[in-house]
């Protein structure tokens, strides 16, 4: 039997990775002290939160969620479902602002669940690694959805994603560089930030919003 998951949502674990963090990066530290140790809650249901980062790739905020209301509102609930997108016309999404790019996105992630031949619920009980290699055969989930699933909807601890914008100004802003950083000058960084990346990763987003 494999050990339950650790998550970010156990504020326990939350404060133990807070405190650790404040250790190995005194400019982290700075930011941490700022905010203290954030509330944090993982949520969603894992097919919605797949759709919704697929909707938002390479999008500012404000558009994503425009786009996330529209398709949502084609249901009556509101709710994502896999069979229903799936048997949804191509017109109805194209019509909340789809692209013809992410339409066949989400036909394959939909076609795939509804199938059966994805087992979302199982991912709960895998590891960081095995959820990527299960989710990389659809089109359209790279690193970046896999990890906004791991952070936001599992809550997993360890996860730094050197491909998001948000991070990388973040981590300009936060060691005041002159130019954005590579993914590798990232995960260099991140090194320090083990095993809570997430964490630092959330502090990291925090510091780019800071006014």
């Amino acid at each position: 039997m494999k050990s339950k998951m650790e998550s970010l949502g156990d504020a326990k674990k939350f404060r133990e990775g807070f405190q650790y963090l404040r250790t190995r990066d005194p400019r982290l530290a700075k930011v941490m002290e700022r905010y203290g140790p954030i509330k944090f809650e993982p949520e969603g249901d894992l097919f919605e939160s797949l759709v919704e980062s697929i909707l938002s790739q390479q999008l500012a905020g404000p558009a994503a969620r425009s786009i996330i209301t529209k398709v949502r509102a084609i249901y009556s609930d509101g709710k994502l479902e896999a069979e229903e997108i799936f048997k949804t016309p191509t017109r109805k999404l194209r019509g909340a602002g789809v692209s013809p790019q992410k339409l066949r996105y989400l036909k394959d992630l939909s076609s795939r669940v509804a199938k059966g031949k994805i087992d979302l619920e199982a991912l709960r009980e895998m590891s960081d690694e095995e959820i990527i290699s299960t989710l990389d055969e659809v089109k359209g989930i790279g690193p970046w959805t896999v990890h906004m699933l791991l952070i936001f909807t599992l809550g997993r601890t360890n996860v730094l994603p050197v491909n998001d914008l948000g991070i990388k100004k973040g981590v300009q802003r936060l060691y005041s560089l002159k130019e954005l950083p590579k993914e590798a000058d990232i995960k260099k960084l991140g090194e320090n930030w083990h095993p809570y990346r997430s964490i630092a990763s959330l502090y990291v987003w925090r510091h780019k919003d800071e006014d």
